[in-house]
């Protein structure tokens, strides 16, 4: 990670909890589109004050609900066991993942990656738009939602990214899979989300030169994606990736008097101190 990805003061607690919050699943999505200069990826900034990541520059998404796992939803694309060996993860999770997927970038930008059959994807989303906000509140499923409306998941418009843990420090943990989507044709997302203050398309580049600057504050998966991002040349080409995803799970360090982050494979990683507190040796 670059040295100037640091943490602001009293951003994670003093210490690890013990025993560690256990993490939640969750799946966040990369909306992308080809603009004049290239690849733009859709981003929102965080309510200031949210309970995780307040203020942070992210991408749509949220944790897993009991009911992404039904299994009567109508799905078309590769099956939960291609879900599951790709997320290492078991058959029923890799589901109730996708279908997340689906559900919170429908209820955080207003994409729909869904359509009346297994070829054709809606391009109208306003026809839902009280289903989205029923999705929000938890009246609705979002295999009930597809299947009142007669709609068709389309789990081949998503690609497998990568796979976050957030660090033991923290007392909100997500295990969060990260999703690779192209909007559909015809939809534009949209910033009608509380969760979110504003959002806007943008140049991975020119968004981690914003960041460079403290006009835009990421976390780490997010600014490695971005990065990730920025070695894109078009939406083609992100699509037509073939990553291999690892569990990755950051580590926070003492230096002097700022929180840096570490991943496996840096020096400190092994060490990283479980205090955290001024003073603390890293």
């Amino acid at each position: 990670m670059p040295k100037e990805l640091v943490l602001p003061e009293g951003f994670v607690p003093p210490e690890v909890p013990d025993p560690p919050a256990t993490p939640k699943d969750a799946a966040t999505v990369m909306l992308v589109r080809d603009g004049d200069a290239g690849l733009e990826v859709f981003l929102q900034r965080r309510v200031t004050g949210m309970a995780f990541a307040g203020g942070m520059t992210v991408f749509p998404g949220g944790g897993v609900d009991r009911r992404d796992a039904d299994t009567s939803l109508a799905w078309h694309g590769p099956p939960p066991t291609w879900w599951a060996s790709r997320f290492a993860c078991d058959v029923g999770l890799a589901r109730a993942l996708v279908c997340a997927a689906a559900r919170e970038t429908f209820e955080e930008s207003g994409v729909l990656l869904a359509g009346p059959s297994e070829e054709s994807v809606v391009s109208d989303v306003r026809p839902y738009a009280e289903a989205r906000a029923q999705l929000v509140n938890r009246e609705l499923s979002l295999a009930g939602f597809l299947a009142e409306a007669g709609l068709v998941l389309r789990a081949d418009l998503l690609r497998p990214w990568a796979n976050w843990v957030t660090p033991e420090e923290e007392k909100r943990r997500f295990d969060t899979r990260f999703f690779l989507a192209r909007v559909p044709a015809g939809q534009r997302p949209d910033g009608a989300t509380s969760e979110a203050a504003d959002t806007r398309w943008g140049l991975p580049a020119e968004t981690l030169d914003e960041w460079k600057v403290g006009r835009v504050g990421l976390l780490p998966p997010t600014w490695t994606t971005l990065a990730e991002l920025e070695d894109c040349r078009s939406v083609d080409d992100a699509m037509s990736r073939e990553r291999t995803i690892e569990k990755l799970m950051p580590r926070v360090t003492r230096d002097g008097d700022m929180l840096r982050i570490v991943l496996p494979g840096d020096p400190g990683y092994e060490t990283a101190s479980s205090h955290l507190s001024p003073g603390e040796p890293a």
